[in-house]
């Protein structure tokens, strides 16, 4: 691989890096929840979410960093992506519950998922210390998400 090439990947991966650092919120411990199945049932701030700010977080690529992998309603946005499932039709598909787990950690679903847990401290390998016991989004941040999502019934 060219050094060029190299060097861009690792700005890139930098650039991302500190835009989590920015938006992650540090707390000693994540207040704790219960999963039921596949699903999250209770909010994790024992509040609905603000969908305006949801749809923010999603389409903003250095606080969610949602349009890496998904794309979905928003034709503003250019380079979408295509790893994950398009979340048009989200909200239709997946419960409130099912969703927020998704959102807090994938891996409890599919061990093998690519999908970061956005709100899982623990188990995690290969985080700088300046990261270490910080969620990529704070309770709030996922309830908004979700309650966004939710939004996408079509």
């Amino acid at each position: 691989m060219p050094v060029a090439l190299e060097l861009t990947g690792a700005l890139v991966l930098a650039a991302v890096v500190s835009g989590l650092a920015g938006h992650a919120h540090a707390q000693d411990a994540l207040p704790p929840y219960a999963v039921v199945g596949d699903a999250i049932p209770a909010s994790l701030t024992s509040a609905k979410g603000d969908p305006v700010r949801g749809r923010a977080i999603v389409a903003d690529r250095l606080v969610g960093l949602c349009l890496l992998c998904h794309s979905g309603p928003f034709p503003e946005e250019r380079f979408q992506g295509t790893i994950g499932p398009d979340l048009k039709g989200a909200g239709a598909r997946w419960s409130e519950g099912q969703l927020r787990l998704r959102m807090v950690d994938s891996s409890r679903l599919n061990p093998d998922s690519i999908m970061p847990p956005y709100y899982r401290v623990d188990r995690l390998t290969r985080v700088a210390p300046a990261f270490v016991g910080k969620p990529v989004l704070s309770a709030e941040q996922i309830e908004d998400v979700v309650a966004y999502l939710m939004t996408l019934r079509d």
